[in-house]
């Protein structure tokens, strides 16, 4: 096993890579900017270095720093958690050629799945069912845009062939708005992602978001593990993500997440990874796959009881999957709020100095988050500081524990959207379970008056 693994990423995910290694026996390394010094992940570190500024672009984005520290310390692989550079195909390579072991897949597999077009195709010939749409690219000729649209049917939605985060992406109801959101969409594609391109999908009314969590080795071992509902979203944001999804029958989540981990024997896959649907009339279509661990992982975890980052670096570490489909068996029903820095109503930021810091505790909860009383949530990163995960014999008793642990739960000297979260599960409809991925920007703007619960 690995002696020592540096953690190029920041926040809560560093801090539970952290003691996951911890666990296994495995020194830390922990990098970070000036405005992370404090943090308590890095104060728990084996090792620690700091790599630049606050700005992620001088710090967590920067490869040479990130591969320098390793160099220096000594560590052996590198495990970039989710977001900045998890995702970056030659982030991936870079790593490999100097001498350090990618917690993650390959790079021809990052790229592959990163570009969805490239990602569409590969499921395609994998068997997994996707939304109906352009072949690929769309190409400059307006003639074949619209024809395209009039072959997929109205609304369509155009979106970016390397985008992601909910970002480079266009509803079209009609036609004569059709050129002019391509045209736009083409824009912002290339100078947010890099790359201009953009494809066209049917654009599905009332989808639920509903995702397959697969782990696979490098021997042809792979195996999924149930699935996850994060259809309570604003603005393609996930707010909650709970598993199993309630109200999917059994049979249809198993033909799917058997046909997910198909396609990553049959395209190589190495690492822990999740397909992402839209699920509406009881049909699944792919969307995207994300070549990381998830921020919603501990939902699969507590129903599983499979700790999937240690089994990231055991899969890394060139070790054979520890389980057969057979042994994954699902228990009871686990939820998970986002813990966010920012106003619970406006969604406007709220960096600053935590006065108070009370996590809840008892049966079924669990608390991930780096945050604690004294802490300062700097200005630069994501707002995410934490998440709150309740684990229930039955949903009911998941729901129950979530709302007695979002009640004991106190946070004071910045805002949080713990009030969102508290109104949400006492919500008739998210109580019913089966809501889709519309249903929380519909209820924000249907009830103003839940902004003065902010004040």
């Amino acid at each position: 096993m690995f002696e020592k693994i540096l953690i190029a990423n920041r926040g809560e995910i560093a801090l539970r890579i952290q003691r996951a290694c911890r666990e296994m026996g495995i020194k830390t390394v922990v990098v970070h900017s000036e405005a992370d010094r404090e943090a308590k992940y890095v104060k728990l570190a084996d090792e620690s270095v700091c790599i630049g500024p606050a700005p992620s672009t001088l710090s967590y984005l920067s490869m040479p720093a990130i591969i320098s520290a390793a160099e220096v310390t000594d560590a052996q692989a590198i495990h970039p958690g989710y977001g900045f550079l998890s995702e970056n195909a030659d982030f991936a390579e870079r790593v490999e050629q100097s001498g350090f072991v990618f917690i993650g897949p390959r790079a021809e597999t990052i790229r592959i799945m990163g570009d969805k077009v490239s990602a569409k195709h590969a499921m395609i010939a994998a068997g997994v069912p996707c939304v109906p749409g352009s072949e690929g690219a769309l190409p400059d000729d307006p003639k074949v845009i619209v024809q395209t649209a009039r072959k997929v049917g109205y609304p369509v939605i155009i979106k970016a062939a390397g985008g992601g985060g909910g970002r480079g992406m266009r509803v079209v109801h009609t036609e004569a708005a059709l050129l002019n959101a391509v045209t736009m969409t083409k824009a912002e594609a290339g100078a947010a992602f890099g790359n201009p391109e953009v494809y066209m999908e049917k654009f599905l009314e009332n989808p639920r978001h509903v995702e397959i969590q697969i782990l696979a080795d490098q021997h042809g071992n792979a195996i999924w593990l149930g699935e996850r509902d994060c259809s309570m979203q604003r603005r393609h944001q996930k707010v909650i993500e709970e598993a199993p999804a309630p109200g999917i029958p059994r049979k249809i989540i198993e033909k799917i997440g058997n046909r997910c981990a198909e396609a990553c024997r049959k395209v190589g896959y190495r690492g822990a990874g999740t397909f992402e649907f839209l699920y509406e009339n009881g049909e699944f279509f792919f969307i995207e796959m994300n070549t990381r661990v998830q921020v919603e992982h501990p939902v699969t975890e507590m129903i599983t009881g499979v700790d999937i980052v240690q089994e990231q670096i055991r899969i890394a570490f060139g070790e054979k999957l520890r389980f057969k489909q057979s042994d994954i068996e699902l228990k009871g029903h686990s939820i998970e709020c986002r813990i966010n820095a920012e106003d619970p109503f406006k969604f406007t930021p709220s960096p600053g100095r935590i006065a108070t810091w009370h996590t809840p505790g008892g049966p079924g909860i669990r608390v991930d988050s780096h945050a604690y009383a004294g802490y300062y949530v700097p200005p630069h990163y994501d707002s995410m500081i934490g998440k709150v995960i309740s684990y229930g014999a039955t949903r009911e008793q998941a729901i129950k524990r979530m709302q007695i642990a979002l009640s004991e739960m106190v946070v004071e000297g910045i805002q949080t959207n713990i009030p969102l979260h508290r109104e949400l599960m006492i919500d008739a409809h998210f109580i019913e379970g089966g809501t889709n991925i519309h249903y929380l920007e519909h209820k924000l703007a249907d009830m103003p008056d839940l902004s003065k619960k902010s004040k």
